[in-house]
């Protein structure tokens, strides 16, 4: 399911917000969400072993869902990841 305009807006917010915390984190969910990469993928452009890349896709799934409120009703929808 491709998303929708929302929450590619969202999504591009917090890959901001996430740039300024740790670059490499917010470079492999671009390459997932934007380039339409998988994991491997994306940890093998950035040249980097499947075990780093994976602490830095559970850092980015728990931060992206901790900015999207948790949950929260009336939060911001963030992208399915």
């Amino acid at each position: 399911m491709a998303p929708d305009e929302g929450e590619l807006l969202w999504a591009g917010e917090a890959l901001d917000e996430m740039t300024a915390l740790d670059s490499i984190t917010a470079e492999l969910v671009e390459l997932q969400l934007f380039v339409g990469l998988n994991f491997v993928e994306a940890a093998e452009v950035k040249g980097i072993s499947d075990f780093p890349a994976n602490r830095h896709w559970m850092f980015a799934r728990a931060w992206l869902y901790r900015r999207s409120g948790g949950g929260a009703s009336g939060a911001a929808k963030p992208p399915v990841l």
